[in-house]
């Protein structure tokens, strides 16, 4: 097809009538799941894009949305990814705006993005200072992350750090000792209060929580500080760099993993595989948390039925760091 295609052309394609098309990209209630796919499937083989400009003009809708990030903290790259997938799906175009550090310039670049007229929603994973959007877009800031990016939200939920020391005290594990991140980190508080209450509710031994950043360096010195009689020993980290810290020194140490000492982690990075011996750790499904945030946004633009939050973004992945014999020759390759 030479020319640029029409929505006539993909309601052909789909076999549905030119208003269904219509309908869909607006938003419009009342269409079936199964036609809306059939729609967005035909409009994406055809490489077809509504004409964002003339369809604002007859509906109001601008067909975009924006997610406005600040520009002092890290770029939360799978959020983003997720969010803009899950929004593309739905047949909106999606801008990633950054807003200043200071709280003047913040709250002048907000009125104007919200005073636009560019977007029909803006979506914000950190807190968002009060702004009248009367008559405009609609603002959602879903609060998973502070104003520094740390995590407030899903990822605070310190369950599987429970569900590590319940199995590895299946496994005959009696001591234990956790090394925590930064304490003006909501994760790592929440997983201190955790670590202590599962340790209390089985009647295991504690050689206590040890205070540092999120650093290797913090894993390193914590296990150095621990007498020579300190195994067998299960470490809860609070991160996969300080479990990295715990497992040079416990080896340098001449302990031997995970026999004398199993070490766990979190955030499960790509190269904990691979350590000697692989890591335990959780995994975060930051994509699925960034895709159910659009959704929540797309659903309060067209005044739809909020979708249902994810129970299961965290994940423990088993590895060879808390595997007893039985488990190591049981388990999957991750």
């Amino acid at each position: 097809m030479d020319r640029r295609p029409t929505s006539h052309d993909v309601a052909h394609r789909a076999g549905v009538s030119q208003s269904t098309v219509s309908f869909v990209f607006t938003g419009r209630p009342g269409i079936s799941e199964a036609t809306r796919e059939k729609v967005l499937r035909a409009a994406a083989e055809l490489s077809y894009r509504p004409n964002l400009a003339a369809r604002s003009m007859r509906t109001q809708r601008t067909g975009r949305l924006a997610v406005v990030v600040p520009i002092a903290t890290m770029n939360p790259l799978t959020l983003l990814s997720g969010a803009i997938a899950a929004a593309r799906e739905e047949g909106y175009v999606v801008e990633v705006v950054s807003l200043p550090e200071d709280p003047a310039g913040l709250d002048e670049r907000l009125s104007e993005v919200v005073g636009s007229g560019q977007y029909e929603g803006v979506l914000a994973f950190t807190p968002l200072p009060a702004i009248d959007s009367t008559g405009g877009p609609v603002v959602l800031s879903v609060g998973e992350f502070d104003d520094a990016m740390h995590m407030t939200g899903a990822f605070t939920d310190s369950r599987p750090l429970a569900q590590m020391i319940e199995r590895l005290a299946a496994q005959g594990h009696r001591r234990f000792i956790h090394l925590a991140g930064a304490e003006d980190f909501p994760s790592a508080r929440a997983r201190r209060e955790a670590y202590l209450a599962t340790v209390e509710r089985l009647g295991l031994e504690s050689l206590g929580v040890t205070e540092g950043d999120w650093s290797g360096t913090a894993g390193e010195a914590a296990i150095d500080a621990l007498p020579q009689d300190a195994p067998p020993l299960a470490v809860i980290a609070a991160n996969d760099l300080i479990a990295t810290g715990a497992i040079r020194a416990a080896t340098r140490r001449g302990w031997k993993l995970p026999d004398q000492v199993a070490v766990t982690g979190w955030d499960d990075h790509h190269q904990s595989a691979f350590l000697v011996p692989s890591l335990t750790s959780v995994a975060q499904d930051r994509e699925r948390l960034g895709a159910y945030s659009m959704h929540r946004l797309i659903a309060a633009v067209r005044g739809g039925e909020q979708p249902v939050r994810p129970d299961d973004l965290l994940t423990v992945v088993w590895r060879e760091s808390t595997m007893s014999p039985v488990d190591t020759r049981t388990a999957e390759t991750p």
